[in-house]
């Protein structure tokens, strides 16, 4: 339990994934920033109590605001996640983006507002991605220690959020940050005796049938007679657990693809195949299920998608076709409600009747596990 409570200034703050556990704790997010109109209008729905200013913090006026909002608010601690693309592997790594400099802001917050303590949350590139500074080229890690130390304890370090009871492998590093003279010291806390799996976080739930878009209504139930009983279940579980669309060639291939393996390990009638039917180019992590026996694989941005890496359930044997060959259950990307387990969001998390879907599943690929952050926050 947190001994006191914390005001939080959130930067970058997306929908707020990171925080759905930070008000149980006793904290407030008292102001959050987001350049993104629809992500911060959902943010807003999500935490009313909170400030959302809605701008591009590189602009004066939207950092006066952040500014004085949180000068108003006695905001003592900051957290940051700043864009990430320019130095993700998921993105295109690009040199000297301008993104990669956003950091500076918080900065230039942190040394107006003095909180106690300060967390960054990035992609283990930050520590080795490099920005102009002083007209050098200069590791990101040394431009902070640079402008910080003085005054800061400074723990960088990567962790990997299976090791903290998330369902879900995601390397994050983190940057968790002490005003000298402040106590306690914040440090990340251990890491747990036990790895949660996906048998454990999702292996209760019943076989989903996959939407078939690209069948007739008759194939369609002569190939999946049970797909509404199965649905009328699943939704019954969660409104969240909705049955996710796909074409039948996808379908087909991932219907003869085991537990852990991809389809481009299939025999040849059953490899992934093009529109035109000729089959499909890939690596062994796309058009791949998940394992059962160990937590997910990273949960990316296009996760509704079979062609796209790692997205597909784990699957159980579930018969043999009319060739004697064996077949696999839930054939197809993994719903809503399941990824929000991964992510560790809250069963009652306060997500608005309006919020759009296809938006939501494309955020969570961006969040940091709800439960690792509550982890860190137990520690100050």
């Amino acid at each position: 339990m947190v001994k006191k409570k914390y005001k939080i200034l959130s930067l970058f703050a997306n929908i707020g994934i990171a925080e759905a556990y930070l008000e149980e704790l006793g904290n407030k997010v008292a102001v959050a920033n987001e350049i993104d109109p629809r992500r911060a209008k959902l943010y807003q729905a999500i935490y009313p109590e909170s400030k959302m200013i809605c701008g591009d913090i590189t602009e004066e006026s939207v950092f006066d605001e952040i500014l004085k909002s949180s000068l108003s608010a006695g905001v003592n601690l900051i957290m940051a996640t700043p864009p990430c693309q320019g130095m993700s592997t998921a993105g295109k790594m690009k040199k000297m983006d301008p993104r990669n400099s956003l950091f500076l802001y918080a900065i230039k917050l942190i040394k107006e507002l003095k909180p106690d303590y300060f967390m960054f949350e990035n992609v283990p590139a930050f520590l080795v991605t490099k920005i102009i500074y002083n007209d050098t080229p200069t590791l990101i890690p040394d431009v902070i220690k640079q402008e910080l130390n003085e005054d800061y304890h400074l723990e960088f370090m990567v962790r990997n959020t299976q090791d903290y009871g998330v369902p879900q492998r995601r390397e994050r590093m983190i940057l968790l940050a002490t005003k000298k003279g402040v106590s306690p010291q914040w440090h990340c806390p251990d890491p747990d005796q036990h790895m949660v799996t996906m048998e454990e976080a999702i292996g209760w739930i019943p076989i989903i049938d996959p939407f078939v878009k690209d069948l007739s209504e008759a194939d369609f139930n002569r190939l999946f007679p049970k797909f509404e009983e199965r649905k009328k279940a699943a939704l019954k579980i969660s409104k969240y657990n909705i049955p996710t669309t796909h074409v039948y060639r996808n379908v087909l291939a991932m219907q003869h693809t085991p537990t852990g393996k991809s389809a481009f390990s299939n025999p040849p009638e059953f490899l992934p195949r093009k529109k035109n039917g000729e089959i499909v180019r890939g690596f062994g992590n796309t058009y791949k299920r998940q394992n059962w026996n160990t937590p997910a694989y990273t949960i990316a941005m296009d996760n509704i998608e079979i062609s796209s890496q790692n997205n597909v359930h784990p699957g159980r044997p579930c018969g043999k076709d009319e060739k004697g060959n064996e077949l696999y259950s839930d054939a197809r990307a993994l719903t809503l409600y399941e990824l929000m387990i991964l992510m560790t969001l809250p069963p009652n998390w306060n997500l608005p009747e309006w919020t759009d879907l296809k938006f939501f599943r494309r955020i969570i690929g961006e969040g940091v596990p709800s439960l690792f952050v509550k982890k860190l926050f137990m520690k100050i």
